[in-house]
């Protein structure tokens, strides 16, 4: 059989359940069902793409369980190209830096306008940094240890795609300050992000130039790939935005993850229900074979 169909719940919801997927699994023809976790991820193979598929992917958001249909050749990939804000950590870096300057409200309203689409990515950081000006750079590390939390399942995610041998890259839109810290703590091979400039210790309102947008995501996955030797097929790319679409589209699997509405239509892969795990079932890769982060 050419095709897997996954099924992936939320951790422990027992969302994924026999009667589900034996239904499903008849109802398309397919091969066996392999248990990924009980109650939370069972995959089966199937000759081609069934034509109702986006129907049953409808129905089965429903009931609360993400669903991915993809050619079983070479879905494990050899590296992780993934967004930071949103995707491997819980918040929008922007947006609590702009919290602590009394303009969150402001500034959050902008990030979720650019992430959906709605305004220019470079325009709408410049904007948002400018409302930055004068406030102390230590609050980065304030920020850091008290408001950003990492996304449930990135650190096993990380541990796992290393242990089998693949590089792990973190791209942002956001700030070098942040992916630093947080490449360092899961992991990342090598992070790229904007950088806030700061004089005398406070944020001038300025970002350093060139902006890394939406372009800058596809230019790393081209020369990551060059470098290691390896192709954009064996990539699996991970975000939440729009400034991650180009990247997502040219990767071999490209995840949409809690993604905007926009994004997520653009994507054959979308998990809103699993957590990062869902991003090691959809390879393939049972629970037992996790690796310890």
């Amino acid at each position: 059989m050419s095709q897997i169909a996954t099924l992936i719940g939320a951790p422990d919801a027992g969302a994924v359940t026999p009667a589900l997927v034996e239904t499903l699994r008849n109802a398309w023809g397919g091969g066996d069902a392999i248990w990924l976790s009980g109650g939370d991820a069972a995959e089966f193979g199937l000759e081609a793409v069934p034509d109702n598929l986006w129907a049953v992917w409808s129905e089965l958001q429903a009931l609360g369980v993400d669903l991915v249909v993809q050619p079983e050749e070479g879905r494990r990939k050899k590296m992780l190209l993934a967004d930071m804000d949103s995707t491997m950590i819980q918040q929008e870096c922007i947006d609590e830096l702009a919290d602590e300057a009394g303009v969150g409200a402001h500034v959050a309203a902008i990030t979720a306008a650019a992430m959906n689409g709605e305004l220019d990515f470079d325009g709408a950081l410049r904007e948002r940094v400018g409302l930055l000006r004068g406030l102390p750079e230590s609050v980065i590390g304030d920020v850091l240890k008290t408001r950003i939390t990492l996304m449930p399942g990135g650190p096993v995610l990380l541990a796992t795609m290393k242990a089998h041998g693949a590089y792990a890259a973190l791209v942002s839109g956001g700030f070098t300050a942040f992916t630093a810290a947080i490449a360092a703590r899961l992991g990342f091979d090598e992070n790229r992000a904007n950088t806030l400039i700061a004089v005398g210790g406070v944020l001038t309102g300025e970002v350093g130039m060139p902006i890394l947008g939406k372009q800058a995501k596809v230019d790393a996955l081209e020369e990551i790939t060059t470098h290691l030797g390896i192709s954009e097929a064996d990539v699996l790319a991970v975000g939440d935005g729009a400034n991650d679409l180009g990247m997502l589209l040219r990767a071999g699997t490209g995840v949409a993850l809690h993604a905007k509405p926009s994004v997520a239509a653009e994507c054959d892969v979308r998990i809103n229900h699993g957590d990062l795990t869902a991003l090691l079932y959809v390879q393939g890769y049972a629970r037992d074979q996790f690796s310890d982060c």
